[in-house]
């Protein structure tokens, strides 16, 4: 068994040990799960440490194993969150085994098929079905923090909110941009980002999976079975307009913003039905779309200046280039909704500072 695990070609292992201390773990596992260790494969990777291989069963199934240095990256969160998930209704892998030791993970097999891999942004209406299916699912996730489950996750709390702001000027301004902000400038940034933090903190508390976007979300094996849901590891408790706006801000594709609209007021709507938002909520807030779809957009923004300064430290730091071609999006999601709201102009003419862009000159219409 170990040679036939040992013969596979298209798994790469920087560390001999870590490799050996692999074989030594799955060899009992192919035995009792019926695995061809021969067919080991690399399915995917991520912007961490991990890694995710597939490999073939004996009667035609796959399975996923997580492989997790325990130096660079703890399961724990991962374990925990995935019964929070299952518990929830949601369809999530199931952990079949777990080293916690070495950080492998034998994982159930979703598919290989993103739900972004169906997605064309010149047909928003293909596209409406399954947001409409992501957002059932986001809801199943929300509403699970009603029941009695709270304090299960990290907060997500203003020094959170703070250390993540702190990304873009950090790493994004002065790494990437290398641009150097002065005294004026500094203080202008503190006090936009004191006001992204205000707002972001009006909003009810919910179970907030933190990267709920299209490319972590797998297409239904079966017609009719929900949608997979993965990369889960980092959930936290915060606000409830963290996930809708990730999912329709997304990293990696953009609506128009009559698409974003529609799909944030049907799940609004089944959110103020459900007691998480507005009248009938214990918050009370959020009972005009108005007001929530502000709140989606401040709360965006705090992401949208969070991952602009994790794609240029994937870059300049861990060695991921792929990551910063997607920031000119950001830019794009920070420009327009600041150029929305009065209060964000000033920043809006930083930005425009920092990326060298020459500012419009002329009346802005519908300002907030």
């Amino acid at each position: 068994m170990t040679a036939s695990i040992t013969s596979t070609s298209a798994v790469v292992w920087a560390d001999a040990d870590r490799h050996a201390a692999f074989d030594a773990w799955l060899a009992p596992l192919a035995a009792s799960h019926q695995l061809r260790p021969e067919t080991l494969r690399p399915a995917s990777a991520d912007a961490s440490f991990r890694r995710y291989l597939r490999l073939d069963g004996a009667g035609g199934q796959s399975l996923i194993v997580m492989d997790a240095p325990p130096d660079k990256e703890d399961c724990a969160p991962f374990v925990k969150i995935q019964a929070l998930l299952a518990g929830a209704g949601l369809c999530v892998p199931q952990i079949l085994d777990w080293n916690a030791q070495h950080g492998f993970m034998l994982l159930s097999d979703l598919g290989s098929q993103t739900v972004i891999e169906a997605l064309n942004p010149e047909k928003p209406q293909d596209a409406e079905a399954w947001y409409r299916a992501a957002t059932e699912a986001l809801l199943d996730w929300q509403l699970a923090s009603k029941a009695g489950n709270v304090g299960q996750l990290p907060e997500y709390n203003e020094a959170l909110l703070r250390r993540e702001l702190q990304l873009f000027p950090d790493w994004y301004i002065a790494q990437h941009r290398q641009f150097t902000l002065d005294d004026k400038q500094q203080a202008l940034l503190t006090k936009t980002f004191d006001q992204i933090v205000a707002h972001n903190l009006q909003a009810p508390r919910v179970y907030v999976h933190r990267d709920f976007m299209m490319r972590n979300l797998m297409q239904p094996v079966a017609a009719g079975a929900p949608l997979g849901v993965l990369d889960f590891q980092d959930a936290v408790y915060g606000p409830i307009t963290y996930d809708i706006a990730s999912l329709l801000r997304d990293a990696f594709i953009s609506w128009e913003e009559e698409f974003i609209i529609d799909i944030t007021v049907r799940y609004w709507e089944k959110a103020r039905k459900a007691g998480l938002v507005g009248a009938n909520s214990a918050s009370g807030w959020g009972d005009d779309f108005g007001e929530f779809y502000r709140g989606v957009e401040w709360m965006g923004l705090q992401r949208h200046l969070k991952v602009a300064g994790i794609f240029a430290r994937l870059t300049l730091r861990d060695g991921k280039p792929k990551y910063l071609a997607d920031a000119p999006r950001f830019i794009h999601y920070i420009r327009s909704t600041c150029n929305r709201y009065r209060a964000l102009g000033p920043f809006l003419k930083l930005i425009d500072e920092i990326e060298g862009i020459q500012a419009q000159v002329g009346y802005a219409y519908g300002r907030m």
